[in-house]
Formats: C-alpha cells, structure tokens, sequence
C-alpha cells in the first residue's frame, strides 16, 4: 500500500542491463546473518546484528479446511561488487511443508516508495490480518491479529520483502552512498531483483511456478522486476499482480497540464464513489461515465473558450457524475481537482474522505479553514495497528529479536526517493516481458473509489497494449472499494477467485 505524493507513486496503502549488476545481493550461504556479524562489524558501524533466520510453525483456516504452514522471518545480505554487504533486506515468508517442486511461490511488494510489505501481508493475501478501510480498526485498537480466510496461501508460498529503509531492512551505507544504491527507480529495481533470485536459490525453488505482486508503486515495481528476472537474472516469472498500481508516472500530470488525461482518469473513481453512497454502483453505470471521458469529455475540456457551451457542458456533467453543488463546479470550469472533491464531497457533514477511499472519511479537525490541515482518514489511521501487528507478529510469536523500530510507511525514504524520468518504463517492461513469454499471465486490480491510483489509467493502458497472440493476456480486475479494495470481505473474495484462475492458467 501507500502512495506518499501523487507524483511519487499510488500507494499500500501510501507511495530497474548488462551483465555488471550492482549492487550485488548475495544468495545467503551456511552463514546466517548473526554469524557473519563479525566480519562484516566495521561496515555496519554501531548497528547490532539482526538475529538468524527463525521459523515457527502455525495454521489456518481457509476453504473450510486447516492448512499447515511455517512462518519465517529472514534475511537476504545485498552486496556491491567487490563482495562488501551494504545492506540487509529481511522478508517474511509463508511456506506449505512437502517436497511438491510445482508449489508456486508469489513474491510481494508494497509501494511508497518507502511502504514495507505489512499492507499486503496483513491486509490482503498474508494468512494473518487486521481490519483497515471503511470498518478499519482505530489507532488505539488491540493489535489483534485473525485468520485470514481469504489467503493466498492455499494456491501459492508466500514471500513478503520490505525494501531498504522499510520494516526491518537497513542500508549499512551512508547517507550518500543509500541514496544512491536503493532509493532511485533504477537501482531499487536492480537489488530487488537480485533479492528475488537469492530467496530461489537460497530455499532450492528456481523449479517452481513463480509470481511477482506488487501494490501502488510496488505495482511500478513488478513488471519491472520480473522483466530484469527474465532478462538479468535468468528467472522466468509465470504471472503477474498489480494492485492499485502507479503504472503510467507520464498520465498524471499536475492538474494544470494541457493534457486532458489527469482530467479523465480521476473522474470515473470521483463518480464511483458518489454512485456508491447512492447504492447505485453497478458496472453498467460507470460504464457511462467512462464512455463521457472518452468522447464528449475531451471534446468540450479541448474546446475550451473556443465554444461558448463547452464548459456548460462540462460544468453540468460533472456536478452530476460528482455529487458536488454545480457552484463549485462552475468556479472550477468543470476541472474537479482531489483535494478539492474530497473536501467538498464531505463538507456539510465536517469531514473529509480519503484519497484511497473517498467514502472513507474523519472528523475535519479544522473545519472552518480555508485549507485542508489534517492527513489522510486511512493513512493516518492506518499507520499504528499495521506496525504494532507486524511488530508484535515478529518479535512475540516469530521470536525474532530486534529493537529496531519498524518502518511500516518511512517518509525519510519517499522524501529522498530519486524518481527518475517521468515516463512509462513500468508499461514498456511490462510489454516486453509479456512479449518474450507467451505463458505469461497478467491482472491488474483496482477499487473503483481509489483517487490515488485510478482504475481508469489501467484501463486506457490495457486498451492501447497488443493483444499478444491471444485474448485477456493482461485482464483488468475492478471492485468495490478503494486503494485496499481488499479490505472489504466481498471484494477479497471476488479477488482470490480471479486471482486462482491467473494461477491455475497456462
């Protein structure tokens, strides 16, 4: 989950050539990480060692039956290329005991930049979960964990890895030095990859059917990853999940850009939301709307004060796909901005929604200013029962020992966070790594009230794609909710059934 800035990324729920590949991660050996401590003590400065790998059992109770697992906690060392350890990336992993060498195995990732996997872990397809989203649990609630009845783990092992700066993962570099090798698009892609191919050959699973899932700008990371594992690596990837993904950094804009596309993407989710509250969201009632931003809409915003009638036509439009007092929509010429709808839409009830549920609102603490003064109802609410689950989980029933404290949404790294070009590498990986194997498959899922990454970029990018060969390589999945649509027990439903179809595929 968890975008932390529109142009950084959407997400999770806040916000990658050539052989000389560095940073190196190596595959960890007979060493676990509290053994090699000692040689590696200079280059980690004052930082205690992180403890070795630990492995507990547990069950759960999923499709009316009670499935057996192991919980790991672990560490996978990054490397440069002379062999020094610069950092250690920890994971948690989900694994079904027996010697099966066609068990999947579905490696996640959250976005941010700067989110760790506990989003993911512990709202979505984890065995474990808390509730957040539109009945979430408040800060001060028990971190209680429950089954999860909705896992992926009856179809896939699954490998959670938090990022540098994020969880428990730690740079053991300075300030320059991480800046450079883990918080840029590029290099993140690079070292994430090598982590990926070092859990295969660290656990003997190079033979099994491999995922690659990732959330807001986790969903920037997958294809990415699983193009740099086909073409560096040598790890074929069968299958790919977005989930409210950052895909298309070019599309967003700024809001005052020429370009209709800011425009026509956040309308539909701004009308889905509004359709909700009314008990009127249906398929076939956004299909209007996005039929409008597809025709009608460009037509008349490219207009502009070419036609007199044009921003009439935009003006009454959009106050009734909104909800919003034309007013403030005439004020606005028809252009309705986020913050501005997730203000405006809760007003008279002095509250405001959120960017990754705009049905899911809190108290406006000042209601009177002319300005938004507060953070984000999901976020901010978010943030205390995902870390003290996570933490608890760990270090209570893990037993793996560290007083480090858990990054599960670090703004340090999204501030330093080098993003590049703003263009669409995240599509052209995709496409290529779709192209170069005719087996792979690929969904896209979004929430339909999710402002922060909108369905409708998906939509638009899969409609200009190739059919490669055959029809619904890359399906688009759409439910109710926002950004964690998942967090709603129908919509985690509908999910794991279009997802077990991706998996049973060929």
């Amino acid at each position: 989950m968890a975008r932390l800035t529109r142009g950084a990324a959407c997400g999770a729920a806040l916000l990658v050539a050539g052989l000389a590949y560095a940073p190196w991660s190596l595959a960890a050996d007979a060493k676990p990480a509290a053994a090699e401590a000692g040689a590696d003590k200079k280059a980690e400065g004052e930082l205690p060692p992180l403890p070795a790998d630990k492995t507990i059992k547990q069950s759960v109770r999923v499709g009316g039956r009670t499935l057996s697992y192991e919980a790991t906690v672990g560490t996978i060392p990054v490397r440069d290329a002379k062999g020094k350890k610069i950092a250690d990336v920890v994971y948690t992993a989900y694994t079904v005991p027996g010697s099966d060498p066609q068990r999947p195995v579905t490696f996640a990732f959250n976005g941010g930049p700067g989110a760790s996997s506990v989003y993911l872990n512990m709202g979505a397809i984890g065995p474990k979960r808390i509730q957040f989203g539109v009945d979430g649990d408040a800060p001060s609630d028990a971190a209680v964990t429950k089954d999860n009845p909705n896992t992926w783990l009856d179809m896939s092992d699954l490998v959670f890895i938090d990022p540098v700066g994020t969880g428990f993962s730690r740079s053991l570099e300075d300030e320059d030095k991480t800046k450079k090798d883990f918080y840029s698009t590029e290099a993140d892609i690079k070292y994430l990859s090598r982590v990926v191919y070092d859990w295969l050959v660290k656990h003997g699973r190079l033979r099994a059917p491999k995922y690659v899932m990732g959330e807001s700008y986790g969903g920037y990371r997958a294809p990415r990853i699983a193009y740099a594992l086909q073409t560096q690596m040598g790890v074929g990837v069968n299958g790919l999940v977005m989930v409210s993904p950052y895909l298309d950094p070019a599309a967003i804009g700024d809001g005052d850009a020429l370009s209709p596309l800011p425009w026509m993407i956040n309308l539909p989710s701004m009308t889905a939301a509004h359709l909700e509250s009314e008990g009127k969201l249906t398929p076939a009632a956004m299909a209007d709307v996005e039929n409008y931003v597809r025709t009608q809409f460009v037509t008349d915003f490219l207009a502009g004060r070419s036609d007199p009638q044009a921003i009439g036509r935009m003006v009454q439009k959009v106050s009734a796909y909104t909800g919003l007092d034309p007013a403030i929509v005439a004020k606005l010429d028809g252009r309705v901005d986020i913050g501005t709808y997730l203000r405006e839409v809760h007003r008279a009830e002095k509250k405001i929604g959120s960017v990754y549920d705009s049905n899911v609102t809190a108290f406006d603490p000042f209601p009177g200013s002319a300005r938004r003064q507060s953070g984000d109802p999901i976020l901010d609410a978010l943030l205390a029962p995902a870390t003290s689950a996570m933490v608890d989980f760990v270090t209570r029933e893990v037993g793996w020992k560290t007083d480090a404290h858990y990054e599960a949404l670090s703004y340090a790294v999204n501030r330093a966070w080098d993003r590049g070009d703003a263009d669409d590498k995240p599509v052209a990986d995709l496409r290529k790594a779709i192209a170069n194997d005719p087996h792979m498959k690929v969904m896209i899922a979004h929430g339909y009230n999710d402002l922060s990454c909108p369905f409708f970029t998906s939509r638009l990018i899969i409609d200009q794609m190739p059919a490669f060969g055959q029809a619904q390589r890359v399906k688009l999945g759409i439910y109710p909710g926002g950004h964690m649509f998942y967090s709603r027990p129908d919509s985690a439903v509908a999910f794991k059934a279009d997802a077990a179809a991706l998996y049973g595929a060929k």
